[in-house]
């Protein structure tokens, strides 16, 4: 059994947040990650830097407990960066983001009715 197996299943699912509602990390300036989710390693990301910040969500969302993710992740940032991030992460965890918190689906479109002649 894979490591992602193992926190999918130890965690039962709390260890994702309920929704997108719970992400309230920082949408500028800079993050210092605690030892359990960086060590060793880069600690300090600058959000302002989009590759920097993809990195630092990689961690977080492969790495982080429940909390974790609440506290370093912006929830309108996540969305933004969804779709390069989500080619970065493990199957079944972004299987898990994109189910728990919506990521990746569009919104309808509803389509105007055709004329007829």
């Amino acid at each position: 059994m894979s490591l992602t197996d193992r926190l999918l299943r130890l965690s039962g699912g709390g260890r994702l947040p309920a929704s997108l509602a719970e992400l309230h990390g920082p949408a500028q300036g800079t993050v210092v990650l605690p030892r359990h989710l960086a060590w060793p390693g880069l600690r300090e990301f600058d959000i302002s830097d989009d590759r920097l910040r993809r990195s630092l969500y990689g961690i977080v969302l492969t790495q982080g407990r429940r909390m974790d993710v609440a506290r370093f992740v912006n929830a309108q940032l996540l969305q933004q960066d969804w779709p390069l991030l989500r080619t970065s992460l493990d199957p079944k965890i972004r299987r898990g983001f994109e189910r728990r918190l919506a990521l990746g689906r569009r919104p309808s479109v509803a389509t105007e009715p055709q004329e007829t002649a």
